[in-house]
């Protein structure tokens, strides 16, 4: 299949495919006589799995790392599990900045009488 049909299969853009081939996340793709990219199934299989774990918002090093020890069939389920604790408690960190920033929003927001006023809440914690 050319790109197009591999990005529809996977659920990712032809750009990203391209990025990622570019970036050495994915092996370069086998060729046509006319020079454009072939994909096969197993392409499709590592696209896919590339696209879930971005879903999900490892990062491409995780993810490069996660692809190496899927196609590593001496690969222990303790390294891949180490991986995602680790992630796990980065989103948790990130979860925890975000909801300070909401909870810092909403304050602003509930405090700012949204009125023809001039004084703001919200401008008012800003500059603070």
């Amino acid at each position: 299949m050319n790109i197009s049909q591999a990005a529809q299969a996977s659920g990712l853009s032809a750009k990203m495919i391209r990025d990622y081939e570019k970036m050495g996340l994915i092996p370069s793709a086998k060729r046509s006589e006319n020079g454009y990219r072939r994909y096969d199934e197993n392409d499709v299989a590592l696209l896919q799995f590339i696209r879930r774990a971005r879903e999900v918002d490892f990062s491409l090093a995780e993810t490069a790392e996660l692809l190496r020890l899927w196609q590593d069939p001496q690969r222990t389920s303790a390294a891949v599990k180490a991986i995602t604790a680790n992630h796990i408690a980065m989103l948790d960190q990130k979860i925890a900045r975000l909801s300070a920033m909401r909870d810092t929003l909403r304050g602003w927001h509930t405090d700012c009488c949204g009125d023809q006023r001039p004084e703001c809440a919200i401008l008012d914690g800003l500059l603070s």
